[in-house]
């Protein structure tokens, strides 16, 4: 390291030790300080506080990490993160930081507490050994200040109650309904194998599953189906989680159908379980939120207008917080080689060169780069759903040496599926 770098290093050490002072940002462990941040950040949604039932039953986890932002002793600001791990192209996983439950209570904002908050989240992602942060924004505007870029965007859509399928659409096998307590027993497994398929997808704790599958609170209530498609070989290879929203009473019965999570390890298993819901008696619609871009159901139909495509939207955003680590972790395309300058705009010291190749990233020192991007410039592309010749003509990459975009465009794709995590935290 430099002596200029060094003394880079050294003011950024100094100005997030002096940030989080200033804020007083503390690690929070004990259960009555998780859950008055956990009433914090309910509050920013304009909801809450939280109940004592879906508290204790939901409330915390042992592996999880809470922060909050204090003044005169009260937290007014609150940032949470579960430990996950992510698959990259090429299906290696990342440790990673699940964040969760970021907010600042309205009269304490516009002040510096959530980037308090937010460089304390960072640094103990890295400290703890973490490649990267990740979340789902409930405001797009917000971090990519922080160095988070999108790295993965799905559709919402919606598919008519039994529609006609054409005969050479993949044939799906037998579907069979669980209840809950028998869901918990095979789901986790068997989604943790089907999210290590594509990028993006990532492992949940088990406070995840007990939320998504015995909610309590107002919820607890509410009818949950849950279905699992078994493959020719015997095995499960699928599954369907969904509620229902009751129709008015009038001229048009039925319910909708809301699909909550469906994972799919083939073509035939993601017929099986579309077919099954929209087979369903007494429905009149079957709608979805943030499924996967190339889960075109349309082609599989006789009138392809029965699957409509109702929206699109940003899903997992990625936070690199190793990009050596991170570059290592994923497979590389083949072509020539470039010379990649990653700049972290909250942490200097974090930011480096590196010559990218067929067989992985090395270190470039100060080798003049053929391209620079921030952080959130390389979370956009690090998972495959835009090419870095994208984001050079978007202005949010620099080309230095013609060409060179091309280059890295062969060398980040290497013909995995469309990224999508699948999982709303």
């Amino acid at each position: 390291m430099s002596t200029e770098h060094a003394g880079r290093a050294q003011h950024d050490d100094r100005t997030r030790h002096d940030d989080r002072t200033r804020h007083d940002v503390r690690t929070l462990t004990d259960p009555a300080q998780r859950r008055a941040a956990w009433d914090v950040f309910l509050q920013t949604l304009h909801r809450g506080p939280v109940q004592d039932e879906p508290w204790e039953a939901h409330g915390q986890a042992p592996d999880e990490h809470w922060l909050g932002a204090h003044t005169a002793g009260e937290v007014v600001g609150c940032a949470f993160s579960f430990p996950t791990r992510v698959t990259t192209p090429g299906g290696a996983r990342i440790d990673a930081a699940a964040v969760s439950g970021v907010g600042v209570r309205a009269d304490s904002t516009r002040a510096g507490r959530l980037t308090a908050l937010m460089r304390a989240q960072l640094t103990a992602a890295r400290d703890r050994g973490d490649v990267a942060t990740v979340l789902r924004a409930s405001e797009a505007a917000i971090y990519g200040r922080f160095g988070y870029g999108i790295a993965s965007r799905a559709e919402h859509v919606s598919l008519t109650p039994r529609p006609s399928w054409r005969p050479e659409a993949p044939a799906g096998g037998p579907v069979r309904m669980l209840d809950a307590a028998e869901a918990a027993k095979v789901l986790p497994s068997l989604q943790e194998r089907l999210a290590a398929d594509r990028p993006g997808g990532m492992t949940r704790n088990p406070r995840w599953w007990r939320r998504a599958l015995s909610p309590a609170g107002p919820t607890a209530s509410d009818y949950k189906g849950i279905a699992v498609h078994t493959g020719p070989d015997g095995a499960d290879d699928g599954f369907a989680v969904w509620g229902v929203r009751e129709a008015d009473l009038g001229r048009d019965p039925g319910d909708d159908i809301t699909v909550q999570q469906l994972w799919a390890g083939s073509p035939a298993a993601t017929a099986g379980l579309w077919a099954f819901l929209a087979g369903i008696d007494l429905i009149r619609s079957v709608t979805a939120w943030a499924r996967p871009r190339d889960e075109d159901l349309g082609l599989w139909l006789v009138d392809p207008r029965a699957h409509r495509v109702t929206g699109r939207d940003d899903e997992l955003w990625v936070r690199i917080v190793d990009p050596a680590a991170a570059l290592a972790a994923r497979t590389w395309g083949a072509g020539e080689p470039v010379v990649l300058r990653v700049r972290d705009p909250l942490f200097d010291h974090w930011s480096g060169t590196w010559r990218l190749g067929p067989d992985g990233p090395s270190p470039a020192g100060d080798a003049s780069p053929d391209l620079e991007c921030d952080t959130a410039g390389l979370g956009t592309v690090f998972l495959g759903d835009r090419a870095p010749s994208t984001l050079v003509t978007a202005g949010r990459w620099t080309e230095h040496t013609p060409g060179a975009a091309a280059r890295a465009d062969r060398l980040f794709d290497v013909g995995a599926p469309v990224p999508w995590c699948g999982t709303f935290f």
